[in-house]
């Protein structure tokens, strides 16, 4: 089998996770569900299939916390006003910064922001890159603080 943690194939598992925690949010199927329903309706010859998975069942988990982190960096939005392609996006990227440490956080941004501008309200994306960017200098300030001086 080939090595499907290339970056492409990371973009496509994050492609649809998003989609897949979309889905779980609006539904309320279950996420081993969704998981099967995906993986058959969908050729993942060329995905991540486990970091899709990853995702789709670990940031569900966590919702409460991934919250907490980026709630904060909302600026002038509430929580529930968010819509939930946004919403999505935002808890699955918090996790990738909180638990994914060997993903750079300048790559999990511009992922979120590359499937806002795919699938979110028009300019979401530039909320998106806000929130992440704030939430990326709590979550992971010293990689940011480095990058920031190079």
């Amino acid at each position: 089998m080939a090595n499907t943690a290339t970056p492409a194939a990371r973009r496509k598992a994050r492609h649809y996770a998003m989609q897949a925690l979309y889905q779980w949010q609006m539904a309320g199927s279950s996420l081993i569900d969704i998981d099967a329903e995906f993986c058959t309706d969908n050729d993942m010859k060329n995905v991540d299939v486990e970091y899709f998975r990853e995702l789709l069942h670990e940031a569900p988990k966590m919702l409460g916390e991934l919250e907490e982190c980026f709630e904060p960096h909302l600026q002038d939005r509430a929580l529930k006003e968010l819509d939930p392609v946004t919403e999505s996006l935002l808890r699955m990227s918090t996790y990738e910064l909180k638990n994914r440490l060997d993903v750079p956080y300048k790559v999990v941004i511009n992922e979120a922001v590359a499937l806002a501008k795919k699938f979110g309200a028009t300019d979401s994306h530039k909320f998106i890159n806000g929130v992440l960017d704030r939430t990326a200098a709590t979550l992971r300030a010293i990689e940011v603080q480095s990058g920031r001086k190079s």
